[in-house]
């Protein structure tokens, strides 16, 4: 089977956002490809952070991905920390990848590549993130559309490796929802929904009450015209909504607009869409949270599966770059 790997981070509370971009199209491919889906805590420290909240944060998510649908049984879930080939792996590709490389990707740029009290992580992580992929010789890497550049980074890189040093790496391929993959705030619409948002009003969040739901659905910014359109141009906030909305049902925006006259219809039914989607969910995250030790139990395993992947790809790198294997 075609191999599909890809992570997120456990930096705080998962919105839907993160759902319709990345974790409904894992519970799809892990019945259709050979899934390997992680929990990147070691892309976690390269910013200040709690070491309590990111061991609290790491639990949750994994709770929330087995709640969402990721079956162990027929996906491997693992936490990245939990296996080591990605620390070491890393180090051989920062030693392919280039400074020029590195300083030119974006997200470094817009955290600090002028502050000089930026973590050298922050600066290396792609060349973690492309370990990450290449360790388990991914063919598919399910990514939102602000980590491309990192996944196209990630190829340079196999591919250099592969040119320098020996065929070593698959060379993996983006693959991006192509609704659902961009949700916006609520409260800002031209600006992408984000777990580190000031204000919590424009972010839905998975574990959120209906009412929490309703009333942000119900604030939510549209424009003073009170027509439904699908136009991302003219009524981002509206367009939002929609998209939302069609996300969590499967319909056509076009068609569902068609049908909706005035906004607090369409706000409505958005309301009903997300709360009908998340409620199994959030009911099956009660549950796995009154039994952490078969959560941990869980981890283990896939942490155990994941190492037995990467180790023959980690010794292959490390052989081929000319380290002496013992």
């Amino acid at each position: 089977m075609i191999r599909v790997l890809s992570g997120i981070q456990p930096s705080g509370e998962l919105h839907i956002g993160n759902y319709f971009g990345a974790i409904q199209a894992w519970v799809n491919d892990q019945h259709s490809f050979d899934s390997f889906f992680t929990i990147v805590d070691l892309h976690a420290i390269t910013v200040e952070h709690s070491p309590e909240e990111l061991r609290s944060n790491t639990l949750s998510l994994a709770m929330t991905l087995l709640a969402a649908g990721l079956d162990p049984q027929i996906c491997t879930i693992f936490v990245q920390s939990h296996v080591s080939a990605h620390a070491e792996l890393s180090w051989l590709l920062e030693c392919t990848a280039t400074y020029g490389e590195l300083s030119r990707m974006t997200q470094f740029k817009e955290k600090g590549r002028s502050d000089e009290s930026i973590r050298a992580g922050l600066f290396t992580y792609p060349a973690l993130m492309a370990a990450d992929i290449l360790l388990y010789q991914a063919e598919r890497v399910p990514v939102g559309e602000d980590q491309r550049q990192h996944l196209e980074l990630t190829r340079d890189i196999a591919i250099r490796f592969n040119t320098k040093y020996g065929e070593t790496f698959k060379i993996p391929e983006a693959t991006i929802p192509p609704l659902g993959a961009r949700v916006m705030d609520l409260a800002h619409p031209t600006k992408k929904m984000s777990k580190s948002a000031k204000s919590r009003a424009g972010t839905i969040f998975i574990l959120d009450s209906p009412d929490e739901i309703a009333k942000k659905v119900g604030r939510a910014v549209t424009d003073a015209e009170n027509r439904v359109e699908y136009d991302a141009d003219r009524k981002p906030g509206v367009t939002n909504l929609l998209e939302i909305y069609c996300a969590a049902t499967g319909e056509n925006p076009s068609e569902v607009a068609s049908r909706h006259k005035m906004y607090g219809d369409l706000k409505k039914s958005a309301t009903d869409a997300l709360v009908a989607l998340l409620e199994p969910l959030q009911a099956r995250y009660i549950e796995l949270s009154k039994d952490p030790a078969e959560v941990g139990r869980i981890l283990k395993l896939g942490s155990q599966k994941a190492m037995d992947i990467a180790a023959p790809t980690l010794k292959m790198a490390k052989n081929n770059i000319g380290l002496v294997i013992p």
